[in-house]
């Protein structure tokens, strides 16, 4: 399940209809004064092996998953469309800003900025990104999702780190602004912003709460600062114990209440990732992923106790893990990870997702997926 899809479920089915330009007017913010290069990794663990499957894999997605809106939710279409899930050739922003990463990251800076054009055309309304689009009908949610909107910040910044340029500084100051006036209240992050009913979510997964993109922006005042370890103290008072050392899936603004549902895998690995991105891994949380990922027993769904809800298995999820590793610059857990997510690598020639993650029989091949493992190539 994809991290940018899941809070938005609960979602009425009215938010679907074509976008009608009656939000707010794009706002202008202010660009931090330190460059951005906070946004650029210094360590990598990747082998030559790691970059020749991800040179497959990018020549799949580019190829096969990529058009000039944006990119499919899945390799293989649908007739029917969900108004909980984005399916078959559906697209998302969150797809969209893990594409813009890695091309920044390969130094494609054309394309880079030919995509990102593209993703404001598909996706964008008044300086944030609806989180979902069907080419089809050309419709478009009335909701962003902050993550998505954070990722799409964040590759602008990698952009100007690496070409040592101011090109996209202020684009991306503008859309943190846009967030800020949405889907941020007194601080706090939410999970989205509706721009027709013009209200934020009450809740927020702690999922979305990038901590190095929001330091970043909020390390200029007092005020910032404040609101920065607000956002931190949030994930933290999360923390389930040292038995089962993951965080709670999300928390209520409003109730100031943790929610006691079973956790997504994906959304509390990418949990650990912020942690990590900050320095603010906990050992135990880091010793339960490496005794899962060695075992190869990282399952898709936990209850809040720390059993198995959902004994199957994601590639995304290994990828995740491999990205922690490398920030924790654990060589050996991080091989043992990415080669679990090169298992889940189309390798038959003749196939038609041939270097894609999917199924070679059914076709079935998920952006979350693809991206994921793509970008964790570069750690």
């Amino acid at each position: 399940m994809k991290v940018g899809q899941r809070l938005l479920f609960i979602i009425v089915a009215g938010v679907s209809l074509l976008l009608s330009g009656c939000g707010r007017r794009a706002v202008t913010g202010t660009a931090p004064k330190t460059e951005p290069t906070t946004f650029v990794r210094s360590t990598t663990l990747h082998t030559a092996t790691d970059q020749r499957n991800q040179q497959q894999l990018a020549n799949f997605i580019k190829t096969k998953m990529a058009t000039s809106q944006g990119i499919y939710t899945n390799y293989v279409d649908t007739t029917k469309r969900q108004t909980a899930a984005a399916t078959g050739h559906e697209m998302l922003s969150e797809s969209a800003g893990m594409w813009l990463t890695y091309l920044a990251q390969h130094h494609q800076y054309k394309a880079f900025r030919t995509f990102y054009q593209a993703t404001v055309k598909t996706f964008g309304d008044n300086g944030q990104f609806s989180y979902r689009y069907d080419p089809r009908t050309k419709k478009k949610f009335a909701v962003n999702a902050t993550l998505d909107d954070l990722r799409i910040i964040r590759a602008l910044n990698l952009y100007d780190a690496l070409t040592k340029t101011k090109h996209y500084q202020q684009t991306a100051a503008n859309h943190f602004a846009a967030l800020s006036q949405g889907a941020i209240k007194n601080g706090q992050l939410t999970d989205f912003y509706d721009v027709q009913t013009k209200q934020a979510a009450t809740t927020l997964s702690l999922a979305y709460v990038d901590l190095k993109a929001l330091h970043y922006y909020e390390n200029q005042t007092t005020k910032q600062k404040q609101a920065y370890q607000q956002q931190l103290k949030v994930i933290q008072n999360g923390y389930l114990g040292d038995v089962f050392p993951l965080y709670a899936a999300s928390y209520n603004r409003d109730t100031k209440a943790y929610s006691a549902k079973n956790l997504n895998t994906s959304e509390a690995l990418e949990v650990l990732l912020h942690l990590a991105e900050v320095g603010k891994l906990k050992a135990a949380s880091l010793s339960w992923l490496q005794q899962q990922v060695a075992n190869k027993d990282l399952a898709n769904s936990y209850s809040t106790a720390g059993s198995v809800v959902d004994s199957g298995s994601s590639v995304a999820n290994y990828a995740l893990a491999a990205m922690i590793f490398s920030l924790e610059k654990d060589q050996a857990h991080y091989r043992q990870a990415m080669q679990l997510v090169w298992a889940g690598q189309v390798v038959q020639k003749t196939s038609a997702i041939y270097g894609g993650i999917g199924d070679a029989k059914t076709l079935q091949s998920y952006s979350y997926s693809n991206l994921t493992a793509l970008n964790a190539a570069d750690f």
